[in-house]
């Protein structure tokens, strides 16, 4: 797939809020600080769609963008496991972002995105179990894998699915990405095309 363009449409406080249309929505979540904003605009060809910080969790809406006139819409969401947030902020965000995750219509698939780097964090496990619960489909995007040596890289991923595999069965599809090489680009955008077309021919 090719992006050709992608346009910023609005943000949105909660679900009410979002845009009205009828395309298939695929939303980008994670911790503070996994990349997310970077691998947006990595994906889309351009650096200042989403707005990239050095600050933690600036992500505190729902925004959506157009792609290629509407066949598509990315939406980049707020991050969970919000560090240095008061209870009611964390409360208010929680809420949005379940609002939209298990009420948007839109919504075809969920991108939850992992630091290659770190071991499984719990926060991440119980995001997921949580998806899986609510029958959300969801797969997971392996981010700065080029901070790792390929050998590394295997090894992370590798014991990173190993202790999904305790829980779950079938596993969640996965992909491997570097904002800053490009590497899997190629592959989530197909991966999108891909789902479209099943909803085309459904």
């Amino acid at each position: 797939m090719t992006i050709k363009n992608a346009t910023y449409i609005k943000s949105s406080a909660f679900i009410a809020q979002c845009p009205e249309h009828h395309a298939p929505e695929y939303a980008f979540i994670g911790r503070s600080n996994v990349g997310k904003s970077s691998l947006i605009n990595m994906l889309a060809g351009n650096k200042k769609l989403a707005k990239t910080s050095a600050t933690p969790g600036k992500t505190l809406l729902i925004n959506h963008f157009e792609i290629n006139g509407g066949a598509w819409y990315l939406v980049d969401l707020p991050g969970y496991g919000f560090a240095k947030r008061s209870k009611t902020e964390r409360a208010k965000l929680e809420n949005m972002i379940a609002g939209y995750i298990l009420q948007r219509e839109q919504l075809t698939n969920l991108f939850v995105l992992i630091d290659c780097r770190h071991e499984p964090q719990q926060v991440d496990l119980e995001f997921m179990q949580w998806l899986g619960e609510s029958g959300i489909p969801f797969s997971i995007v392996f981010t700065k894998a080029d901070k790792l040596g390929k050998q590394a890289l295997g090894n992370s991923i590798n014991a990173y699915m190993k202790r999904l595999a305790e829980d779950w069965e079938p596993l969640p599809p996965y992909i491997v990405t570097s904002a800053e090489t490009r590497q899997g680009r190629d592959e989530l955008l197909d991966y999108i095309e891909s789902i479209n077309k099943e909803i085309t021919q459904s």
